[in-house]
């Protein structure tokens, strides 16, 4: 049931610190930090020193740790500089609460490559996990000329009526199992992680009301940048009609599709899933 995490269901100014492997055991030395962004402060991690530098976009109520561990640790850091990110009200990114406007994505869009460039990266490809792969693809559209390529897996263009139905049966954590809970709640505390979940429930599902359930399909075709879907077969949570959308509306896109993959693919299957990734930046 971890599929659901990620969809889930699964101090002013900048300051650095290095963290070492005793705390964060998923890579031999990582930079933390925050930077001021857009009136917030975001949290970040970045490993790595190679020249092509690359963002994790985490799901929903996700964050860099709880959503990218296996990218973080194994990625190749002779190859890429990898930089994992919480979003405003997300994770370590809190204060402000998350909230979730009409523009929440744009918002997201806008804060991720605000904080690349910040960190003094001039041109990086994204990679973004379901809520993250949505505001991967408008960040592509929005900034072609900084963007470099992209994978996104887990992400929809559209909300659609069966969208609909399956986010409406996991809006109320407490029928969750604990096991699904704890993540969450071990960032957020019980309290917030069931009100700011079900304030994600109703930010998604007011696409809805757009035309055509639109949240970024108007944008797809301004993505220029060299596209991987990557699509688990046996995902739960985003029906295959969502990656053959993205793929037909992308113009240099490809579709990867994993046989046994649920929507936490790249946790499950990390080592596949991170040298898929690394062949294709390659390229």
């Amino acid at each position: 049931m971890l599929f659901l995490l990620g969809r889930r269901l699964f101090n002013r100014g900048t300051h650095v610190k290095t963290a070492m492997t005793a705390t964060q055991p998923y890579c031999s030395s990582v930079i933390s930090g925050r930077q001021h962004v857009n009136g917030v402060d975001l949290y970040y991690e970045q490993t790595g020193r190679g020249k092509h530098a690359v963002l994790l976009l985490p799901g929903a109520l996700g964050s860099s740790r709880t959503d990218f561990g296996p990218q973080l640790k194994s990625l190749n850091k002779e190859l890429f500089t990898i930089v994992g990110w919480d979003p405003r009200g997300y994770g370590r990114s809190r204060p402000p609460d998350r909230d979730f406007p009409p523009d929440f994505f744009e918002r997201d869009a806008k804060d991720a490559v605000d904080l690349m460039k910040m960190l003094g990266f001039g041109k990086f490809s994204l990679l973004g996990w379901s809520d993250g792969g949505i505001t991967a693809l408008i960040a592509a559209a929005r900034n072609p000329d900084l963007i470099n390529k992209m994978v996104v897996w887990g992400s929809n263009a559209f909300v659609s009526q069966d969208d609909l139905k399956l986010y409406s049966m996991v809006r109320d954590v407490s029928k969750w199992s604990a096991r699904m809970r704890q993540p969450m709640e071990e960032v957020y505390g019980a309290e917030v992680f069931a009100r700011t979940w079900e304030g994600w429930v109703d930010g998604i599902a007011q696409f809805a009301q757009r035309p055509e359930g639109s949240i970024c399909m108007e944008l797809l075709p301004l993505i220029s940048c060299p596209t991987l879907i990557i699509h688990g077969e046996k995902d739960p949570m985003v029906p295959s009609f969502h990656p053959q959308y993205l793929l037909k509306h992308i113009k240099k896109s490809r579709l990867h599709l994993m046989p046994e993959g649920k929507h936490n693919l790249h946790l499950r299957y990390a080592e596949e899933f991170n040298k898929l990734v690394e062949d294709f930046l390659e390229e």
